[in-house]
């Protein structure tokens, strides 16, 4: 008996040891990135992190407004995918009346096109240094504002081949809180999806194509969270892990750029 108090007395130390070696070496890591976020936030002025701030928030903010918008615009009776498209170069449409499959499924474009949307920043970034050797911010506003003309020259051939433009004021007409709410939320939709590419373009252009990409993975699960908050729509569980990995994911960027960053060259 007294050898296995011994040995249970032994394990409960060993077992605390741990648990103090784990924590002192989590403060050591906390405290490392705290110096490390320093060090880089030492390195570039002020006016440079309010801009930076800026454009995240633009992204974060104006792209989530753009499809929430987009998502109005049906659910009060529009009715032209063409129409959302070509004011706002984007398209959400998501019913209040669609099955859980097409639901899910509405889900999973949206993260897709948001993928699809973040390997165009890659691809900017590897046309601005590999082919044309710089990136300023000319280059990258010219690049964004050429990708926004062409989709907006092809979705104006959509609206005139689908005869989009004559159903617009009958459309107005209709729509479930008038006409005057029918082109504000047309001329929003399209202010706010510009702002996201303006404040992206600026990310792209300020911090790397990696960090546009993360925060345009990160508008995904917001957009769902606000959409939840402000359609009551249900809180799935697929939402709660698509939030939790794109935080992890976004978590894992931030920590890992700062050792990064603090590494010498």
């Amino acid at each position: 008996m007294e050898i296995n108090s011994s040995r249970n007395q032994g394990d409960t130390a060993e077992d605390s040891s741990g648990t103090k070696r784990l924590s002192a070496t989590l403060v050591e890591r906390i405290s490392e990135l705290s110096a490390a976020t320093w060090e880089l936030y030492k390195r570039k002025p002020i006016s440079y992190w309010v801009l930076l701030a800026s454009s995240i928030g633009a992204m974060l903010v104006a792209f989530p407004a753009s499809s929430l918008l987009s998502r109005l615009y049906f659910a009060d009776g529009g009715k032209s995918k063409w129409i959302i498209s070509w004011v706002a170069v984007a398209d959400s449409d998501r019913f209040s009346y669609i099955s859980k499959s097409q639901y899910t499924w509405g889900f999973i474009w949206d993260v897709l096109g948001s993928a699809l949307h973040g390997l165009i920043f890659a691809l900017s970034e590897l046309v601005f240094v590999k082919l044309l050797g710089r990136r300023s911010f000319h280059v990258v506003l010219e690049q964004q504002v050429m990708v926004s003309l062409s989709a907006f020259v092809f979705t104006t051939i959509g609206v005139i081949v689908n005869n989009d433009f004559k159903g617009m004021q009958s459309e107005a007409r209709r729509f479930k809180h008038g006409e005057s709410s029918y082109y504000m939320v047309l001329i929003w939709a399209g202010i706010t999806f510009q702002l996201g590419v303006l404040g992206g373009t600026a990310v792209l252009y300020l911090a790397s194509t990696v960090l546009a990409g993360v925060l345009n993975a990160v508008r995904v699960p917001l957009t769902s969270i606000a959409a939840v908050i402000l359609f009551h729509d249900p809180m799935s569980g697929f939402k709660i892990l698509s939030l939790i990995i794109t935080f992890w994911g976004f978590g894992s960027y931030i920590f890992g750029h700062s050792f990064a960053s603090k590494a010498p060259t």
